[in-house]
This record gives C-alpha cells, structure tokens and sequence, in this order.
C-alpha cells in the first residue's frame, strides 16, 4: 500500500478494505524507518496522527465519507496549524506555535484528511533546494546525494519515497512544479486567488500560492478540489473564481483538437540534452494522441528571472520585516538596546539566503531606486501577463520543460546563489502572470526524473489537468519503481 495513489487507498477505505487507522499505521511505520535517511519531515506527532485516524473512523461510522476521510497528507512547514510548532524552517520561528489553523489546513480538516505532520523547506521558502533550512537538507529519494528541489523539498520527497501519499506545497516562483519534477511526481499550482493565502507565512504576497503534490493528476485533483475557495479573510481569494470539475477533467484518455503550444524561449541552449529529448518525446506522444503542436512565442521569458528576483526579495523584505523579536520570534540574549535587540535577533534568525533577499529588497525599494528596479520589474511583469494573452490566443494550453536540468547534488550550487536562482528559469513567469501550472514525470535521465509542465490561462485548471490526465494514462511514467524502501 505505501506507494499507492490516494485515490486507490480512497476507494480502499470506501470499501471497508482498511480503515484510516490501518491507513496512518502504514505511513508512520515508513516515516520512521526512512525519514532518517531524508530529513522529509522535521515534525511529526504519531499519537495525533493516530487520533485523527481514530476520528475518522468514528465520523466515517456514523455519518458516511468525506471528499477525503482518513486520507493521510503530509503539511509543508509554512503553513500555520493550531497542532504543533509552525517554524518555516528558520530559526527565528524556532518556537512559535500559530494561535490559528490556515484556511487551507481547515478545508483540509473539514474534508476528513488526517494530517500527518510537518515538512522540511528552504527557510521560508526561499531556495530550489531545500538546503537553507534551519533543520539541515533534504534529500531526494532517487539518490539521496541530490536535492529534491525546493522550496517544497520535503513534501516532494516525502511524497517520491512513499512516506506519504500526498502532501501539500507552496509555489511563489516554481517550489511546487521543481521539487515535482526532480522527484518524478505530480505537482499543481492554481491560478493565483483560487486558494486562500490565510496563515500561509508569506514570503511574497502576490506571488505565494498553496497547492496539492501528489502521485496522480487524478490525487492532485482531489486535494485541489478540497483546498479551493473563497475566504473572506483574504482580500487576494476572488469570491467569484470561475468553477472547476477538478474530478471531471481528469476522465480524459486522448488529445483530439487540443492546441499545444511550444514556446522557443523554453527550448534554449543550456538545457540538458536528455531533459530535452524527454520532453520533445513527451509532445510526440501528445501528438500520437491526437494533438497539434504550435510553435509560439513568449519573448519577454528571458527578463523573467531578473523581474521576479526584484519582486519577491522586495515583497519578502516587507513582509519579514515583522520579525522583530518584540511581537514574536527570536530573541537574542541580553541586547544592549532596542536597536541591538533588533538587529542581532534578526542576524541570529535569520539564514544567509533570506538575508540576502531582504537586503536585496530593501535596496531595490529605497530611494533612489525604488522606479528604476521596482517598478521597472512590475512593468516587465505586465508585459510577460501580455506574452501569455497573445500565445492563448493561439492555443489551449503550453507543454514546457519544468526545469532545465535533473537534479544536481547536495552542496553543488550552494556557493553560487545566481545559478541556484536559474533552476526556476521556467517556473517563474507563471507566477508573475498568476497563471496555473502542473508539473508531471515525463521521463528519466541517467536514472533521474524529469517533470513535463503544463501552462492554462487563469482559472482553467482544467485544461491542464485533462492534458496531464491524457497525457498519464498514455504512459507509465508514474508507475516508474523507485528503489526507496520497496518499489512501486
């Protein structure tokens, strides 16, 4: 059962087959032979786990099944819950337990999921690697040499290794579709405003967005379908998003009439040839499935990177600027004054790659600067919005590459945060245009995965989601064994 899908074990649990209990005991008996070996989670309660399972056995007794009752899935460390610390990795969250559960964590509670769980991140989500977290790396199951991408590292990993069937991300410029990708499973991030930001710890606010990491379309579609809504405590949820069947659209088997865009822009010089030769292989059988591929253009791709890393350190240095070791967080010892207080609590907290987006923020917001970075990027940002208006004008839907290169080994970019910073190169424009985006194995090299992604115009998940359904139920590029503790 440990590497089976979540909708599998539903129908499981549906039919008496087992019970959430069973179900929780599986997955807590692979969290501690493993996690050792992963550092995937970085908190785990096993007799809350139990408790949970117990309740929704008794729920699912008396008053029937939920969307997802006694589904086990596993809660990135970002996200607030009344149960236990709430840490985002840093140090200067270190002993911070959230008076509050995030919305998201309560659409969840309320679809009878049992949560098991916090995983590790890039220190409030700021990194592709999961190696600046203040509980130390992650490691990605297909070689725990290499990092499982960031910054939702651990759920990916988690996820990749079976701890877990699922597990919940945050994607502020790709840290759901990277670490889905290098760990060779699905990973879906909505369009911005479908899911409420309410006690998610914000990193950048406009770009931040929840969503499901999971072995199938079909699982992602179900925990997406619990998570969406709108929140009134969230002036960024939008109260009249246009509905999804989120389980409707994952019945497509073919491609027929459907227009894939390629944009050039994704297919460059420094890619790595297999990821290349995945993917073309990959819009082959989407052709084979009676697609057509049209070549288009997103031209203002290559400003992308450097919009974005003015943006999300500006916002970042805003919303950080809230630990200031007077309302919460870390404390130094015996500060000479107030500014000593501020200064060297901030200094110990924080890591070295939030540091270095605060400063970077800050510098791009102050005077003087403020118009020809900050607002020079939001205008390159509207631009790339327009570059994706035009190109569906065309299509219904773009298939990229998720990252230009599998993933590399521990310690390998740490040194150079500029090349770390190029691993989103294709994630990144989705956020800044508020688009949805699914990341999904599409193939394998030198024994790595590799993750095709999938681009649809606001509020049409569905779209991708029956691409990427069509798409895995063509190949078997989910079922790919994973020598990790027992194979698929």
């Amino acid at each position: 059962m440990p590497f089976s899908t979540l909708s599998k074990i539903k129908d499981r649990l549906d039919a008496g087959a087992t019970t959430a209990v069973a179900v929780a005991k599986t997955y807590l008996d692979r969290i501690a032979a493993f996690n050792g070996d992963l550092n995937a989670f970085v908190d785990i309660d096993p007799a809350h786990v139990l408790e949970q399972a117990e309740a929704s056995d008794a729920y699912r007794t008396k008053h029937g099944a939920r969307a997802l009752e006694g589904l086990p899935i596993a809660i990135k460390d970002i996200f607030c819950t009344q149960d236990g610390p709430t840490r985002c990795c840093s140090h200067i969250l270190k002993d911070f337990h959230a008076p509050y559960d995030a919305h998201v964590i309560t659409k969840l509670k309320e679809a009878g999921a049992v949560l098991v769980g916090k995983t590790n991140m890039d220190e409030f989500a700021m990194g592709s690697s999961t190696e600046t977290s203040a509980f130390g790396p992650c490691h990605n199951p297909w070689d725990i040499e290499r990092i499982p991408g960031g910054s939702s590292g651990g759920s990916a990993s988690a996820v990749a290794a079976a701890l877990v069937p699922a597990a919940l991300g945050t994607d502020t410029g790709g840290s759901i579709r990277q670490p889905a990708s290098v760990c060779g499973i699905t990973g879906l991030k909505p369009t911005y405003g479908r899911v409420s930001r309410r006690g998610i710890i914000a990193f950048a606010s406009s770009l931040d967005q929840a969503g499901p990491m999971t072995r199938t379309v079909k699982d992602a579609a179900m925990i997406a379908a619990a998570m969406s809504g709108h929140d009134s405590m969230d002036s960024t949820s939008v109260p009249d998003a246009p509905a999804v069947d989120w389980l409707g659209a994952c019945d497509k088997t073919g491609m027929k009439g459907l227009r894939i865009g390629k944009p050039k822009e994704y297919f460059v010089d420094g890619m790595d040839t297999g990821v290349r030769a995945a993917i073309d292989a990959a819009l082959a059988e989407c052709e084979a499935l009676g697609a057509e591929i049209v070549d288009i253009s997103l031209p203002h791709t290559d400003a992308a990177v450097a919009a974005y890393y003015v943006i999300a350190p500006s916002e970042a240095s805003a919303n950080l600027s809230r630990y200031d070791a007077v309302r919460f967080g870390h404390r130094c010892d015996n500060p000479d004054d107030l500014l000593d207080m501020y200064t060297r609590s901030r200094d110990e907290g924080f890591g070295k790659e939030v540091k270095r987006r605060i400063l970077t923020g800050t510098f791009a917001l102050s005077s003087g600067y403020y118009d020809a970075y900050y607002i020079k990027a939001q205008q390159v940002r509207t631009l790339i919005r327009q570059d994706f208006i035009n190109a569906f004008a065309q299509v219904d839907v773009i298939a990229t590459p998720t990252s230009p290169i599998t993933a590399f080994k521990l310690g390998e970019k740490t040194a150079d945060p500029l090349t770390m910073y190029l691993s989103d190169i294709f994630t990144i424009a989705l956020n800044l245009a508020g688009l949805p985006g699914l990341s999904q194995p599409c193939g394998f090299v030198d024994g790595l995965p590799v993750g095709l992604q999938w681009i649809a115009p606001a509020w049409r998940e569905d779209v991708i989601l029956g691409a990427a359904s069509a798409y895995e139920a063509a190949t078997d590029w989910v079922k790919a064994p994973i020598n990790f503790g027992g194979e698929a």
